[in-house]
């Protein structure tokens, strides 16, 4: 027992270690914070603590955290808090930035230091695109890429990209959008730009709430969650981003999809782009810099996908999922048709991410067609079909055979993220498949 405790110590300690000499650029101004680690007490209860060398020793605050509930826009998650104007300035250094730090929803005490300083982690700005081609050339038929379509133009990013920038500032076919992935959460999330008359355009903090990214936007330099997309700290806390829907789906679907398609080019940059630097933590027992207690309904890292209404949340495990093959249910007041399927690697398992475990891409849809609730059931090829019309579907909701080729299902906003983090924005998350 005490090994086990010992080696999953020690794969913390290399996280920390692989994110500060890989991510901080090459003649930054600020040296990096040193990393924060897990320890354990005599008793073998585990300890987290932020020693960032840029942090100053923290005073006591209130320990009224904000509370997770669903957005007045369905189907969007937002932070319900009111806002803090106490005048308790940081406790942590902050002279890279001009956000202002009088206005804020949450306590300082839940913002921690990740390791690299503000843009430590650079994001990409003026991102470059290939063909399908060019792709096939490095990337893997079962490689998770995040699907986004605006216009007529359809894009992957891969994963293998996004583990090491985190976001992705583009403009598809007139639409600007941030294409954002958290691997501490599995949070791969895309965010409108457009917001209060100008388009703004994200960086990385080098900070995190509940283990997951702050942004910061180069125009206010307010400070947004990336799993909710709330303002946090500056001008614009409290305020709420947009949500863009997205799928993640294997590099083979989309390719089959999208012949005509651009996928991310790498960036010329020194990175093992292929290469997962946080090396089985899909199945860490420990989520690095997460101070909470994980919901012990599941796993900590069990994958779940997640819905919310202005009032519910729910989310449902992956393995269920996949045993079902397709769940139907209702929710927030509609008749769902929730997909899985298998051939879909993990970015976070192995040290090579085409060879990472096969977790499946799920997807969700309305089940109502015209004047039709369809009932689905999975085929083993991949596919699904329809009880009602013999149709068949394919992971993306567009029927590919049968007398509703050519229909396209509706999807539903959905969230494929890690369960600890899941449960600690949305406490009162309903799990599917308990009482």
């Amino acid at each position: 027992m005490l090994r086990n405790r010992w080696i999953q110590l020690g794969g913390l300690l290399m996280i920390a270690a692989f994110i500060l000499l890989a991510c901080v650029p090459i003649g930054s101004e600020e040296a990096p914070a040193q990393s924060a680690a897990a320890t354990e007490s005599e008793s073998g209860e585990a300890v987290t603590a932020d020693t960032g060398s840029d942090d100053a020793d923290s005073s006591d605050t209130s320990d009224t955290s904000a509370e997770a509930t669903a957005s007045l826009n369905a189907g969007v998650p937002q932070l319900s808090a009111d806002l803090i104007t106490d005048g308790v300035p940081p406790p942590f250094r902050t002279r890279n930035f001009s956000t202002d730090f009088s206005r804020r929803t949450v306590e300082w005490d839940s913002i921690l230091s990740g390791g690299p300083p503000k843009d430590g982690i650079p994001a990409v700005d003026s991102p470059e695109f290939e063909s399908i081609s060019a792709g096939d050339e490095w990337l893997e038929d079962l490689e998770p890429v995040i699907l986004y379509s605006h216009g007529e133009v359809s894009r992957a990013y891969p994963l293998s990209i996004l583990i090491w920038h985190e976001i992705v500032n583009d403009e598809v076919d007139g639409q600007p959008v941030s294409i954002t992935f958290c691997p501490l959460c599995n949070a791969s999330i895309a965010f409108d730009r457009n917001f209060d008359g100008q388009v703004l355009d994200f960086g990385t903090t080098g900070r995190l709430r509940n283990s997951d990214l702050i942004m910061y936007d180069r125009q206010t330099e307010t400070w947004w969650q990336q799993f909710t997309g709330e303002g946090i700290v500056g001008k614009y806390a409290g305020e709420q981003l947009n949500f863009l829907s997205t799928q993640v789906i294997s590099w083979g679907d989309f390719k089959e999809a999208h012949p005509d398609g651009e996928v991310l080019a790498r960036p010329n940059m020194p990175r093992n782009y292929g290469y997962n630097p946080y090396v089985g933590y899909d199945s860490t027992s420990r989520p690095f810099l997460f101070l909470g207690t994980p919901d012990a309904r599941l796993e900590p890292a069990e994958r779940v996908l997640g819905l919310t209404t202005e009032t519910e949340a729910i989310a449902y495990p992956f393995p269920a999922l996949e045993e079902a093959g397709v769940v139907h249910d209702l929710f927030g007041g509609v008749e769902l048709a929730i997909f899985h399927k298998a051939g879909l690697a993990s970015a976070l398992d192995s040290s090579v991410i085409s060879k990472g475990r096969d977790i499946g891409a799920v997807a969700v849809y309305e089940r109502q067609v015209g004047d039709q609730l369809l009932t689905f059931s999975p085929n083993e090829d991949g596919t699904f079909s329809d009880a009602e019309t013999g149709s068949t579907w394919d992971i993306l909701g567009e029927a590919v055979d049968g007398p509703l080729a050519g229909e396209t299902l509706t999807p539903i906003l959905h969230f494929d993220h890690f369960w600890f983090a899941w449960a600690a924005f949305f406490p009162a998350t309903e799990l599917y498949g308990t009482d």
